[in-house]
C-alpha cells in the first residue's frame, strides 16, 4: 500500500481539523492510500462530541481553561484525552472497502504499535488498564500497569482515521486537568494509570519513536 508520512514539530490550532482534512482527502482518492501524520500538539483538552453534550461539560471547559488547556471537540470516539507540546501525536489514515471492520483496524494497529515499541526496549502490551483515561481494549499499556497509548477512530465513506497519543514527560498537568474534567463529567478513572516513556523508557527519543512508528505503518 503506498503512503506517506508527515511531520510537523510545532503546534498548531487547527490540528483537529487537519486530521479531518486529511481523512477525506485520502477517501476520495486524491494521494496515498496511507497516510501517517506524526505531530506536536498545543495544549489540549479534546473532548468527544458526546461528552460536549453532558451536563458538566461546562465545567470540564472551564477547568480546562483554567489549567493552561485549550478545550476542543475531538473528530474520533472514545472520551476525554489531555495533551501538550511534550506529547507525540499520530493519525494514520488508510483507504478501506465499504464496511471494512473498524475493529481489525483496531487491533492490527495496536499489534503493530505495540511490536514498534517493543523493538525499542519498551515493555509494551495491548489491552486495557483497568480504571485508565479513554478506555479502550486496545490501548497500548506498559507493563500491564499504565496506559502508554489510547486509540480512536472515525470512518467516512473510503477511508478511516486512527488516532493516538503518546506521552513523552512528566505527566501531573495531565492527571490534573482529568481528574477535574472527569469529575465534571461523572467518569471514573484512576490517575496512576497515565503513562508516560519519561519514566518507562527514559533512554528512547521521540526521533527513536517517531521513526519506528513511520518504518512499522508505513511499509
Amino acid at each position: 500500500m503506498r503512503g506517506d508520512v508527515i511531520r510537523q514539530s510545532s503546534p498548531r490550532t487547527n490540528d483537529l481539523e487537519r486530521s479531518v482534512e486529511l481523512l477525506r482527502q485520502v477517501a476520495s482518492g486524491d494521494g496515498p492510500e496511507r497516510v501517517l501524520r506524526l505531530y506536536t500538539p498545543a495544549p489540549t483538552l479534546a473532548l468527544t462530541r458526546r461528552e460536549s453534550l453532558m451536563p458538566g461539560c461546562q465545567t470540564a471547559v472551564s477547568a480546562a481553561e483554567r489549567l493552561g488547556f485549550a478545550p476542543a471537540i475531538r473528530p474520533t470516539g472514545g472520551r476525554a484525552v489531555a495533551y501538550d507540546e511534550t506529547c507525540l501525536v499520530f493519525d494514520l489514515v488508510e483507504r478501506e472497502e465499504a464496511h471494512a471492520d473498524p475493529t481489525a483496524f483496531f487491533a492490527q494497529t495496536g499489534r503493530t504499535i505495540v511490536d514498534a515499541l517493543r523493538g525499542l526496549g519498551v515493555d509494551a502490551r495491548l489491552g486495557e488498564v483497568p480504571g485508565e483515561y479513554c478506555p479502550g481494549e486496545y490501548s497500548i499499556n506498559a507493563r500491564g500497569a499504565v496506559k502508554l497509548v489510547g486509540t480512536s477512530q472515525r470512518g467516512v465513506r473510503g477511508a478511516r482515521l486512527l488516532s493516538g497519543m503518546l506521552a513523552f514527560g512528566p505527566v501531573d498537568r495531565f492527571v490534573a486537568v482529568l481528574t477535574e474534567a472527569n469529575a465534571a463529567l461523572g467518569l471514573d478513572w484512576d490517575p496512576q494509570t497515565f503513562g508516560s516513556m519519561l519514566t518507562e523508557a527514559p533512554a528512547v527519543s521521540r526521533d527513536d519513536v517517531e521513526n519506528a512508528l513511520a518504518a512499522a505503518l508505513i511499509a
